[in-house]
């Protein structure tokens, strides 16, 4: 009762955002609950029947909780999930605002949030969760974190909030030894890749710091190989072939730390057959290797957001895509950033955008990539490119940064509830 005023307040202002900005103003209910009701998040958080499950890490923690989810619910357990871009305080506290009643409870018998490393680790002082996922340390956003041993530091203070479980890429050094200083009372699951998916992977799984071995068969989820959008994943007792929402074997990493952290959670009553059909069944993340039809074309949505990410999304683009557009934002504040990536096996860009995209020009040139035109206004861009002939091989492709790919969202409609 005592959260009703600051409920009705939230919901309030969520209607005159979204009337001001439809599809946006998603963060602004929850910053303003936050400060007249600091409390409400925690308790919250701490009121689900099962627990709350925790995923973070510097890549890869959307499409996990995504996959994670669609397992619990194939598995019949009645989740509540935040949408990946609401991962900070104010998003975590809208999100549970879109689904609360007048009293603030949320249903659902558990909680799977997806949390930022740098939020997650201030949101979670006060609560408890059953689980805690993290799927790797790089270095990432470079004015945020560029520290990785920072970027361990703030996992590390949201694992110490499970009192069940952990579930860790065996493959990334850092999180080993976080697992190596958790309690005893809490159990350390793994997962990760083998060597051969190593070996077929020359650029690295990206992590600052890779393990010098990898998990042993029978000691956690192993994904064996990856084809396309195909994996083979080891848990332990069968072998398992699951298809992913993309190529790369990025995403064979985050199926199975969703896989894992799956078996984690439901103990006995997890069904590997019933995790593979749900790893199945669900779409992309949306800029992550989405499809979707636009103005009569097919077109794949490709979102790079750290040097990591850039390198393994550009690698997983279809070789042959002959119409690309390149888009660089404001999110991007040193461009120099990107310069150690290599994106020579793009070979040809139709349009280069946004507001770096001088910069992001100067880059793609030096990595011998063919550039057929170079646009500021991304609006203008985006026409231009739609409006090109459907290409001969593969279909048309946007790479773009976490800005460029809310504003081409918002230019072509596609804005939701993510």
């Amino acid at each position: 009762m005592r959260y009703a005023p600051a409920i009705l307040v939230g919901r309030l202002v969520r209607f005159a955002a979204r009337l001001r900005k439809p599809g946006g103003g998603s963060a602004i209910p929850g910053l303003i609950v936050n400060r007249i009701a600091p409390g409400y998040l925690r308790r919250t958080l701490s009121g689900f029947p099962q627990g709350l499950v925790v995923v973070s890490g510097s890549s890869g923690k959307s499409t996990t909780t995504k996959m994670l989810v669609a397992i619990l619910r194939a598995h019949g357990v009645d989740v509540f999930t935040n949408p990946s871009t609401a991962n900070i305080s104010q998003g975590l506290t809208s999100a549970l605002l879109e689904r609360a009643d007048w009293r603030g409870r949320v249903p659902g018998d558990m909680a799977v949030l997806e949390m930022d490393e740098g939020h997650g680790a201030l949101v979670m002082q006060g609560v408890d969760a059953r689980a805690v996922a993290l799927t790797n340390v790089m270095v990432d956003q470079i004015d945020r974190f560029h520290d990785s041993d920072m970027v361990a530091g703030m996992l590390a203070k949201i694992a110490a909030r499970a009192h069940e479980a952990i579930i860790v890429n065996a493959d990334d050094a850092y999180l080993e030894r976080l697992a190596a200083q958790v309690s005893p009372e809490v159990a350390v699951h793994r997962f990760g890749v083998s060597q051969a998916v190593v070996d077929a992977t020359p650029r690295g799984l990206g992590y600052t710091e890779t393990s010098a071995t990898r998990l042993a068969p029978g000691d956690g989820v192993i994904v064996e190989g990856v084809d396309g959008r195909t994996a083979l994943v080891n848990d332990g007792r069968a072998f398992i072939t699951t298809s992913l929402p993309a190529r790369g074997v990025h995403y064979a990493v985050d199926a199975a730390a969703a896989y894992a952290t799956a078996k984690a959670v439901l103990g006995e009553r997890f069904s590997a057959q019933t995790a593979n059909e749900a790893l199945g069944s669900i779409p992309p993340v949306f800029g992550r290797g989405e499809r979707v039809t636009v103005r009569g074309h097919e077109v794949e949505f490709v979102l790079v957001q750290n040097p990591t990410s850039y390198q393994l999304n550009v690698d997983s683009i279809e070789p042959g895509t002959e119409q690309i557009l390149f888009a660089m934002g404001s999110d991007v504040r040193d461009p120099s950033y990107f310069w150690p990536t290599d994106a020579s096996s793009l070979r040809r860009v139709a349009i280069v955008s946004g507001s770096k995209s001088a910069e992001a020009a100067l880059m793609l040139a030096y990595d011998g990539v063919e550039i057929d035109r170079v646009e500021t206004d991304l609006s203008r861009a985006l026409d231009d490119f739609l409006a090109l002939p459907a290409p001969a091989s593969g279909v048309k492709t946007i790479v773009f940064t976490a800005d460029s790919m809310r504003r081409t969202r918002a230019h072509l409609g596609l804005s939701g509830a993510e």
